[in-house]
């Protein structure tokens, strides 16, 4: 392994009777990195965090965690990873202390560093005024909280996320992010999780895409993006066959008109957009800049939406 590689993964797959689940898929994910698994529900996301987490056994190929195997080292790849599962785990009969208690137990945290570090993770969550009251009466976005938590209770090299915010509202989720990214930077731990949700892939720093079991890209997302096309700007000017025209005889760009509105493609748009405006004989009215979005590179290179059943 790299000195660099927490995660590789060499030829893997993993068969069922009838289906392919993982089909032949390589990769490798840098310490302290956040790194998506994107894919439509069936695409193999979650067999994959599962072979990485030691809870399904590959057909064949090899998966390394921090230089451990995931077959052959179990436990010492388990001691090394938290897990949020995409379906609560938690129980809901015990207080959000308890919950952790129990696990800071089954993970032998040591018992002289064990109340600091739960008061620790309950804090960096929220969650610390709460802690004695039971886990059925929190709210989604609180429980999913807790298992973020409970998941790092035990110093983990590498948080598995498996869909860590379905079901959650827009607001809950956007929240939740903020404790995982703030997590990365704080304490270097490396991200890895699952999506099926295009604006949550941005927050990685490499994005895999996954469909039918085979990984069919990986990028950064301005580099996946950049597989799409180029910025799009629309404006309005008060003289637009002016602009239209400078812009054809000025960049060799042909604008297309449409509604009064000028829309035309450049690389770069935020960088076209001011030397464009300060050039311009007449004077722009509106202007705004759309870059390619992560569901247009999913159309492109498989040919249908992201929510489309497999």
């Amino acid at each position: 392994m790299s000195n660099s590689h927490i995660i590789e993964v060499h030829h893997l797959i993993k068969r069922y009777p009838g289906l392919v689940a993982v089909n032949d898929i390589s990769f490798s994910v840098d310490e302290g990195e956040v790194f998506g698994l994107l894919g439509p529900n069936g695409a193999g996301k979650t067999t994959t965090i599962n072979i990485l987490c030691t809870l399904s056994k590959p057909t064949s190929g090899k998966a390394l965690i921090n230089g451990f195997d995931a077959v052959r080292e179990q436990s010492q790849v388990r001691q090394r990873i938290g897990l949020v599962f995409q379906d609560p785990s938690l129980d809901e009969r015990l207080t959000a202390l308890e919950n952790l208690e129990f696990h800071s137990l089954v993970y032998n945290v040591p018992a002289s560093v064990r109340k600091e570090r739960i008061e620790q993770m309950l804090r960096m969550v929220e969650l610390w005024e709460r802690r004695r009251e039971l886990v059925k009466t929190f709210s989604g976005g609180m429980k999913r909280r807790l298992e973020v938590a409970r998941g790092l209770i035990h110093y983990p090299k590498v948080l598995f996320l498996d869909e860590p915010t379905l079901g959650l509202d827009p607001q809950s989720r956007s929240r939740l992010w903020e404790f995982i990214l703030d997590l990365r930077h704080r304490e270097g731990t490396t991200i890895f999780f699952t999506t099926h949700y295009m604006d949550e892939a941005g927050y990685a720093d490499r994005i895999a895409i996954m469909d039918y079991g085979k990984i069919i890209v990986l990028d950064s997302p301005k580099g996946l993006k950049s597989l799409v096309g180029e910025d799009v700007i629309s404006l309005r000017a008060v003289d637009n066959e002016t602009a239209q025209a400078e812009l054809l005889s000025r960049y060799h760009i042909k604008a297309e008109c449409d509604g009064g509105q000028l829309t035309f493609e450049v690389p770069n748009g935020e960088e076209f957009i001011p030397a464009f405006i300060k050039g311009l004989s007449t004077n722009i009215l509106n202007i705004s800049l759309r870059r390619p979005t992560l569901d247009e590179v999913f159309l492109k290179l498989t040919g249908r939406q992201l929510r489309d059943k497999v």
